[in-house]
């Protein structure tokens, strides 16, 4: 797409909830989709996250080779807490130090992710980027109810670096 490039046409345009149903936009899109971090109490001990797109999560200033729970909960945290700073009512009201300490309770029981090496050329510069990163499927073992609504978020805001080029799309399984 874009100048130069082969031609598109827009068929149509759905909305997506926060469960994925779809509603069809003829000329006024639906109201936005807001996605509560509340949990429910029902006890959680076991969920899988899949990675769809090459995600990169960075701890200590060096990207990670496997998604430890702590990390990528920490990776979660802070930018949905960025996002609401920027654009919405302001940082999230949580006890950072603490939801932190109980998500590095939580252990990853499997990991089947595998590294993708991937690149971008800019059209604009020219210049060349690296947006790899690994794909593929994690469990997660320990109190999980109250880290499951954020997994879910993470679903529409992404996850670890570069996700406006479409990198750390993630979906609880």
């Amino acid at each position: 797409m874009g100048p130069g490039r082969g031609r598109a046409e827009l068929e149509r345009v759905e909305q997506l909830d926060v469960v994925d149903r779809p509603a069809l936009v003829t000329d006024v899109p639906g109201p936005p989709s807001q996605a509560g971090l509340d949990f429910d109490p029902e006890p959680v001990a076991r969920v899988a996250v899949r990675f769809l797109t090459p995600t990169e999560l960075k701890s200590g200033g060096s990207v990670v080779e496997r998604p430890e729970f702590a990390i990528l909960f920490g990776r979660l945290r802070d930018r949905l807490s960025t996002l609401r700073a920027l654009y919405g009512a302001g940082p999230l009201p949580i006890d950072f130090r603490g939801i932190g300490e109980r998500a590095g309770a939580i252990r990853l029981a499997s990991c089947h992710v595998e590294w993708e090496h991937l690149k971008r050329k800019s059209g604009r510069t020219g210049q060349v980027h690296p947006i790899g990163g690994f794909t593929g499927e994690a469990e997660y073992r320990g109190e999980l109810a109250e880290f499951l609504p954020w997994l879910r978020a993470a679903r529409w805001i992404g996850v670890g670096r570069q996700t406006v080029w479409g990198k750390g799309d993630v979906r609880v399984v």
